[in-house]
């Protein structure tokens, strides 16, 4: 009897012998023992798959909670609005890894557990193995371009090119982001057009919400204007808006700036005044700008000239 046990038992020694000799039936011990080696595989399998992915959760969101950074983009102006703003970028970020990292992880052990099944079976994985790997390359002579995107999809994402709620200029289209994944990028245009770019095909892109953006107006005044006078009014409308707490705390992120004379000619000057905005705030502060401009231009009796 014991060297039938071992005989049957030849795959799982211990727990088949231990079963065998437990019940006294060597008959099914191989058969129980296979069974319960095969739960514990399973459920080894899915306790990893939960124990990695809590680490990523983790990982992603003690990158989410990181410090600021605006201290970068700026000098003794708040930081609040633009910190908001960097805090929900890196949130976006980081969510959108640990997305991919947890499909990949699944995948990766979910695969190696069923394999070991397969094997603790006795089932031949060789052919298995050797038939997706022909299929493997079988698929990516035929999906280059997917494979193409999809690598281009998780470099843009490792480098945090864009993200949703952006404006970028891809070459092809222009508009702001509204969802990004591994293969393609959405964009809304001006015009409510929307876009859907493969990311394999974006060879350069302009994005214009990342950290921060500029505001700019050209005061062209006559040629005959008294530089000084012209110059010390715009400074006073930089000063004004600067100190508007609506605009300075939402809106401006630095003290606006008073370039001088840009362009001469023997019609006008051009003056140009600058103002450092939070992301996509350009517009809105510059509208404001032609405002004040505008009302200090009038007040001082100094008309503006047409350009050519």
């Amino acid at each position: 009897m014991s060297g039938q046990i071992a005989d049957l038992c030849s795959n799982d020694t211990v727990l088949c012998s231990t079963l065998a000799g437990l019940f006294n039936n060597a008959t099914w011990a191989p058969l129980v023992a296979s069974l319960i080696t095969v739960v514990l595989i399973l459920v080894l399998g899915f306790v990893i798959r939960n124990v990695v992915h809590r680490l990523i959760t983790r990982v992603v969101s003690r990158t989410a909670a990181s410090g600021p950074l605006a201290s970068r983009f700026r000098r003794g102006a708040p930081a609040e609005g633009i910190d908001a703003l960097l805090r929900e970028r890196r949130k976006q970020r980081a969510e959108t890894m640990g997305s991919v990292l947890k499909h990949v992880a699944t995948i990766v052990i979910i695969g190696t557990t069923l394999l070991t099944v397969l094997d603790r079976l006795t089932i031949p994985i060789a052919p298995l193995l050797t038939s997706v790997g022909i299929l493997g390359v079988a698929i990516g002579f035929g999906a280059q371009e997917l494979v193409k995107d999809f690598i281009a999809g998780m470099f843009m994402l490792l480098e945090d090119q864009y993200g949703v709620g952006d404006v970028i200029d891809t070459g092809t289209a222009v508009g702001t982001v509204e969802a990004v994944t591994l293969r393609v990028t959405r964009l809304r245009d001006a015009d409510g057009r929307v876009w859907y770019i493969r990311n394999g095909t974006i060879t350069r892109v302009g994005n214009e919400s990342q950290g921060w953006s500029r505001a700019y107006m050209d005061v062209p005044v006559a040629y005959t204007s008294d530089v000084a006078t012209v110059r010390v009014l715009l400074e006073h409308v930089a000063e004004e808006i600067w100190a508007d707490t609506e605009f300075r705390e939402a809106m401006i992120v630095e003290p606006p700036e008073v370039y001088g004379v840009e362009q001469l000619s023997d019609s006008m000057l051009v003056f140009r005044l600058s103002a450092k905005t939070l992301p996509a705030k350009q517009a809105e502060v510059a509208r404001e700008l032609r405002l004040r401009v505008k009302s200090a231009l009038d007040s001082a009796d100094i008309a503006m000239v047409p350009t050519a």
